[in-house]
């Protein structure tokens, strides 16, 4: 079975890039031990900075839901609710 692909796009308050970037970058090697993960990675745009991309994959839809109602995700939820403008998330398989 193919895993489950998160794509993340997140766009900063102008005036909260770096906080927002640090509490992203602060969760990266955490959320790389969570069962399930196979990989999470963070962008961050080179021509708009408030920009952020995050990739991730999953070995399962449940694992990953598992994480996403870990307290350290909710703790993340949290910490960076102030500091984003917008956030569009997409579930996605891999067909070829």
């Amino acid at each position: 079975m193919p895993f489950l692909t998160i794509v993340v796009h997140v766009r900063a308050k102008p005036d909260q890039v770096e906080p927002l970037k640090a509490e992203l970058k602060r969760v990266v090697p955490i959320i790389r031990q969570d069962e399930g993960c196979v990989s999470y990675h963070l962008h961050q745009d080179n021509s708009d900075p408030t920009r952020f991309l995050v990739y991730e994959n999953w070995e399962s839809r449940e694992l990953w839901q598992a994480h996403m109602d870990s307290p350290h995700v909710q703790a993340h939820t949290e910490a960076t609710a102030d500091k984003i403008e917008e956030c569009t998330r997409y579930e996605m398989t891999l067909i070829d």
